[in-house]
């Protein structure tokens, strides 16, 4: 049994609506445990009464994603992987992003060292209201020298709080890495049907996760995760192979499906997240044009199926942009828009002679409204109004943007059209059916400006200010 409702997991709670977690009620609570904004140990009742207890656990045990999750690094930089329930993201969603992990290597000079490490950490893209960025550093041992490789640890971690995942076949090598590391948490790469052993014991001594790695052999995969689960090493990451071009890479995406749907139809011992090695793109291609863009197809290929943790190496804007807008675009729950606050925003610096316009709060129209606005240096006022995070067309069509509704939006916001020596409101022209009901509702006069946010700048020089 899984639960899937807030009415299955209302069912453990005590029912008292005590207020204790921070919601009305314990059904508010049940809603969020299932989009997981808040965790079983919220309810303190729940976790504080013994006579609780027994719902507690089970609650816990229900609850529980079918991917185990695994966490990598520590504190505020810490990454989660995994922690998924369903193969296709609109049955559900998919919960924690896939982690990118960019490579440095142990034969680099310090200084190239270190200006590599801070291009990865530095580098961040704004796009519809948040920064699109890097997660985690590689850090392969190209020497096999495990002196060399503590060293390059070492330096990484005085360059950046990212997460790591310390990468050699060699156990010696692993360990010296850990035993500089150990105490933020990386990901060891990789125990291997030769090493893993060594590797197991290295995971449980240092309290590591670890990846085990079987190309293109799933019964050997699954073999070793089992064991490593059985002897208490529960924090595993599977690495079934990546081979990036041809049929080799037919093979790995159904090695990829595969393990997932298992996975997911309740087979334990293969249910930990997956890592994807797009960097083998520069095994197979000779020149560093092809070998970067067969690398962001992959990483692309995997990103949509069930790629939970990938390394990367190419950091060129050219590679990394595709990439980030598709890991965007798949972690973005599909049944919740993505939303800015409904506010009154100013761009630039308007005065009482500039103009007041109206979009929706729906974050991909603001944020296209706002930019066209600011880059063409029109100052104006720009009132976002809660349509639920629905676009400006649809909102009118489907009632949530209505002249009540602006007239809301401006009194919340606290904005006084008397501030204003005009007394008018611009609506967009795929609003201009409510010229009348806002003019009506606000007292205010109405111009309606164009459907394309873009033609803004070029209406503004024709109809502004407008006539008296």
């Amino acid at each position: 049994m899984k639960i899937n409702s807030p009415l299955e997991a209302y069912k453990f709670l005590p029912g008292t609506n005590c207020g204790e977690c921070g919601e009305t009620s314990c059904m508010a609570f049940a809603s969020h445990l299932i989009d997981r904004s808040l965790k079983a140990t919220d309810c303190t009742p729940l976790v504080n009464e013994s006579k609780y207890k027994k719902k507690y656990d089970e609650l816990v045990t229900l609850l529980a994603p079918e991917i185990r999750e695994v966490v990598i690094g520590v504190g505020d930089n810490a990454i989660s992987i995994g922690g998924d329930d369903v193969l296709h993201r609109h049955k559900l969603t998919f919960f924690n992003k896939t982690a990118l992990a960019y490579d440095v290597w142990d034969t680099m000079e310090e200084t190239d060292l270190v200006e590599r490490v801070n291009k990865i950490q530095d580098f961040k893209k704004f796009y519809v209201g948040d920064y699109l960025t890097l997660d985690m550093i590689a850090v392969r041992s190209v020497s096999n020298d495990p002196e060399k490789f503590a060293a390059t640890v070492k330096k990484v971690m005085e360059t950046t709080e990212f997460p790591m995942i310390l990468c050699s076949f060699e156990p010696a090598v692993l360990r010296a890495g850990l035993e500089v590391a150990a105490e933020k948490r990386p990901l060891l790469y990789a125990a291997n049907k030769d090493n893993w052993q060594e590797v197991a014991a290295l995971a449980q001594e240092f309290n590591v996760p670890v990846t085990v790695f079987a190309p293109n052999d799933l019964d050997l995969l699954k073999s070793m995760a089992k064991t490593f689960a059985d002897n208490a090493i529960e924090d595993v990451v599977l690495d079934p192979g990546t081979f990036p071009t041809g049929k080799g890479l037919k093979t790995t995406l159904n090695n990829f499906l595969k393990i997932r749907r298992a996975s997911i139809n309740g087979d334990r011992d293969i249910a930990f997240p997956i890592m994807a090695v797009p960097f083998t793109a520069w095994m197979a291609h000779d020149d560093e044009v092809s070998a970067s863009y067969w690398e962001t197809v992959v990483a692309s290929i995997f990103t949509i199926k069930y790629g939970d943790i990938m390394i990367m190496h190419s950091i060129e804007p050219y590679a990394l942009m595709p990439q980030l807008h598709i890991r965007d675009t798949m972690y973005t729950d599909p049944r919740k828009p993505v939303t800015v606050d409904p506010a009154v925003y100013e761009i630039g610096s308007p005065t009482a002679d500039s103009p007041l316009l109206v979009t929706t709060n729906f974050a991909l129209t603001y944020y296209t409204v706002e930019s066209d606005l600011s880059s063409n240096g029109v100052d104006c006022y720009l009132t976002a109004i809660d349509t639920d995070g629905i676009g400006v067309e649809a909102a009118v069509a489907g009632g949530q943007l209505t002249a009540a509704k602006i007239k809301k939006g401006l009194d919340d916001a606290g904005f006084d059209m008397e501030k204003l020596t005009h007394k008018v409101i611009v609506l967009p022209g795929l609003a201009a059916r409510l010229q009348g009901d806002v003019e009506d509702e606000t007292g205010a006069g109405v111009m309606i400006g164009p459907a394309d946010s873009g033609r803004l700048p070029g209406w503004m020089e024709q109809n502004w200010p407008p006539q008296k």
